[in-house]
């Protein structure tokens, strides 16, 4: 089962290794998005030098760590099974030895492993030229940052799977994935820290919705945030989630089987 997992990883590395000039494309977009967003947290921290706990350092390595999980996390532009399903290949899918859950997880991790080379260690680089960036102080930062990754890629993977998944029973679900867009950016921690809000409301997202697992979380770890919640509790959050999320997928996706009607046939 391990080695078929990894097989079905290095095929996913493999695959989106071929679209380089994409790639290329997204690195680009994210760098200039990173000075802007960058520039704007600059002006909000500009009179204290600090802002919800942060300090410009701090801001501007969450800023540019947030860049580059992007394409790692990949909030956003999958739509393969809810196209599989309206198209009928669904089907095909259903007679492999091995679920759909876990063919297209092992697959989007190997497209992580690949991001994390081609589109999260550029922005960095050029962020550290730039502006200079807050350095992890505690080693053991980097190997709970990479879990608190792992953890924000099946995440992020189980929800798009859940929304992908209402085509089974929705004609059209451009409606969820409307939704889906709208929220994992701003309820994710990408468009500006969640830290920025008012503490029950942010204590409200953390507990109750997996969003701030998706980037808030390892962008948290990383930067060393100094406030509450600590790195071992967001890192144990963001694997509660993995799990429940994980299990409502195969149990959506059981259910979708039972009445599975192919369209058009």
């Amino acid at each position: 089962m391990v080695g078929r997992f990894g097989a079905l990883a290095a095929i996913g590395f493999r695959r989106y290794a071929t679209y380089r000039q994409a790639a290329l494309a997204s690195l680009a977009t994210n760098t200039m998005f990173g000075f802007l967003r960058s520039y704007v947290l600059l002006a909000v921290a500009a009179g204290t030098g600090a802002a919800a706990g942060y300090s410009t350092e701090q801001l501007l390595t969450f800023v540019w760590l947030g860049q580059g999980l992007i394409g790692v996390v990949q909030l956003w532009g999958w739509t393969e099974l809810a196209d599989r399903i309206r198209s009928g290949d669904v089907v095909m899918d259903l007679l492999r030895p091995q679920r759909p859950l876990t063919t297209y997880l092992a697959q989007d991790l190997g497209r992580a492993g690949l991001a994390m080379l081609i589109r999260f260690a550029p922005p960095l680089v050029v962020a550290s030229l730039v502006f200079g960036l807050a350095a992890p102080r505690h080693l053991w930062t980097y190997p709970l940052g990479l879990l608190s990754i792992v953890l924000s890629v099946v995440v992020c993977f189980s929800c798009r799977f859940l929304v992908n998944a209402c085509a089974y029973w929705l004609l059209d679900n451009r409606g969820p994935m409307m939704l889906w867009l709208f929220c994992s950016g701003l309820l994710g921690g990408l468009f500006f820290p969640l830290h920025f809000l008012p503490a029950p409301l942010m204590w409200a997202l953390w507990l109750a919705t997996p969003f701030p697992s998706l980037l808030q979380a390892p962008l948290d770890v990383l930067s060393e945030y100094a406030g509450r919640p600590g790195p071992l509790v967001i890192v144990g959050l963001q694997l509660v989630w993995a799990a429940l999320l994980l299990w409502a997928c195969e149990l959506v996706q059981r259910r979708a089987e039972r009445k599975l009607v192919v369209q058009g046939g």
